[in-house]
């Protein structure tokens, strides 16, 4: 794939900075949510959905669309604001976040939402869920690739390295993991938790093609998605190292942001943070 224009990384940057908002607005609006971690995955969740999945918001049913596993379905306010600025729903809905009777739950739900391929709560589940969904792929002569999203805390969870091992056994090149390494969880910094380190050496271990990129540098990150659909023989893992809460000083790397709301005061202060962070943006690209 050709190298990103300057023209084409402002839009995708500026895609991110509204993204944030939106995600902002979506938690504020419910009253509960995670918050760092949607914030932290914005600039890929762009990525993927403006430039690297293969998919039609209009037809979210294409059989030949690229297949995105959300593992850590806690930090969907940032899939479901992703989709809705693609198009695959008004982005006022976004505001029914939680609600009774909304298509956008906490956890994504498959059977609300069409475009979600998998419902997703209980960490350590996604991973194994993709590895078969590749296998499937593959067994069925498919081209589509599938793309697994998930958290570094859940990498504490056995099923994990299940579907890790399985993956690397099978050599299920038409996957990509990407796992959001942002350090955190819900109850304090993972290193302290349970340490997962050395993780790169641990999935190369199973058979695994692993790349590490900055997750908020957007070319770096499609360079990466590029590469991996070109290793044949393996399958690769992002380590896409993140910051929490990233956008809002306040509360970047702040692990207690992990499942925590803004209050409508707070919710000000940072889109206020925001719109401004996307003036600045907007002025370096010109």
């Amino acid at each position: 794939m050709e190298a990103l224009t300057d023209a084409e990384v402002k839009r995708l940057e500026n895609k991110a900075g509204a993204i944030r908002q939106t995600i902002i607005e979506m938690l504020v609006a419910a009253g509960s949510g995670h918050t760092a971690g949607p914030l932290g995955m914005a600039d890929i969740f762009t990525a993927l959905y403006f430039h690297v999945l293969k998919h039609d918001p209009h037809n979210p049913a294409w059989e030949e669309r690229d297949r995105l596993i959300l593992s850590n379905g806690h930090i969907t306010p940032v899939r479901y604001a992703a989709m809705a600025h693609a198009g695959y729903f008004p982005v006022e809905e976004c505001l029914t976040l939680r609600k009774f009777g909304s298509r956008l739950q906490g956890h994504p739900e498959r059977d609300k939402l069409p475009g979600v391929e998998t419902t997703s709560g209980p960490l350590g589940s996604g991973l194994s869920q993709a590895s078969g969904y590749a296998y499937a792929a593959r067994m069925d002569g498919k081209t589509f690739r599938v793309f697994c999203a998930m958290s570094d805390g859940e990498q504490q969870e056995g099923n994990t390295w299940e579907g890790a091992m399985f993956a690397g056994k099978y050599r299920l090149s038409n996957l990509t993991a990407i796992m959001d390494r942002n350090n955190i969880q819900i109850d304090g910094m993972t290193e302290d938790i349970m340490p997962l380190e050395p993780l790169r050496d641990k999935y190369e271990a199973f058979g695994w093609h692993v790349l590490e990129v900055d997750g908020h540098n957007i070319p770096q990150f499609i360079q990466a998605c590029d590469e991996a659909s070109a290793i044949a023989e393996k399958p690769t893992l992002i380590l896409a190292h993140t910051i929490p809460g990233k956008g809002i000083r306040a509360i970047e790397r702040d692990y207690r942001w992990h499942g925590k709301p803004p209050s409508k005061e707070e919710a000000v202060l940072f889109l206020n943070e925001l719109r401004t962070m996307e003036g600045k943006v907007a002025s370096e690209h010109q």
